[in-house]
């Protein structure tokens, strides 16, 4: 049954690549070009040469990104889809479609709310290229901070749900959650490397952007994976014997 819900997760994050990269493709790439106009223009003041296009711009806007896209969001999805296959069952009472649903609410939140609030997306032109390095790790270690604290405060909602209710200790394990990635937040160095005379409604769209594409992605998946698992679900277990 685990290769079967991982077909599903597949096929979800299939039909989630293609959404995200209609969207993508019509409100993100505008914003692209202009970042890197910004940084052409910027270089032709300070009389650099410019570099050259080993891959042309529609070939990125159009392949490339369809390609990328697809390749995340059907991997992703198969890792939905195992992690739906552990959870399911055995933590809650949940239909396929609720555990799915709060599947991706979780990981939205994990994976892409709580890292970017510390180190949002940034379109080209923006970033110190000496930097990659250290802001690609920073990035990391904030996702994988995120992903066990959530964890840990499942677990420790599970625990005090028996002693305190099961409302009453999810209220308490999500303020601690809350309060430790604070902490981890102000802790993290912050990196602020956005050009002086950047447009800031291009930051702001870009940013906006990419969150909107995430959300795209994980609602997608949370939907379509919990009706496919629940047809799923439902063929294993067979037909439900006639009362007469």
């Amino acid at each position: 049954m685990v290769g079967k819900l991982l077909l599903r997760g597949m096929l979800a994050g299939l039909i989630a690549g293609i959404l995200v990269f209609a969207f993508a493709h019509i409100f993100g790439e505008p914003l692209v070009d202009a970042a890197i106009a910004f940084e052409e223009a910027k270089a032709q003041a300070a009389g650099e040469a410019a570099e050259p296009e080993i891959v042309s711009r529609a070939t990125q806007a159009g392949l490339g990104l369809f390609t990328g896209v697809m390749a995340y969001s059907i991997a992703v999805g198969g890792l939905f889809s195992l992690a739906f296959a552990f959870v399911h069952g055995r933590f809650s009472s949940l239909s396929a479609r609720g555990t799915s649903a709060v599947i991706a609410i979780a990981a939205f939140v994990a994976v892409v709310l709580v890292p970017g609030i510390k180190y949002p997306a940034n379109p080209p032109a923006v970033g110190n290229p000496d930097t990659i390095g250290v802001r690609t790790e920073l990035f990391f270690l904030m996702i994988v901070v995120s992903l066990a604290s959530l964890v840990a405060a499942i677990a420790l909602s599970r625990r005090l749900g028996e002693r305190f209710g099961l409302w009453n200790g999810a209220i308490i394990a999500g303020i601690a959650y809350l309060v430790f990635i604070g902490f981890v937040l102000y802790l993290l160095p912050p990196i602020n490397e956005v050009p002086e005379n950047f447009s800031a409604m291009v930051l702001w769209r870009f940013r906006t952007t990419s969150l909107g594409m995430h959300a795209i992605l994980w609602a997608t998946l949370g939907l379509c994976f919990g009706v496919l698992a629940e047809r799923g679900l439902a063929a294993r277990s067979g037909p439900r014997p006639a009362f007469r």
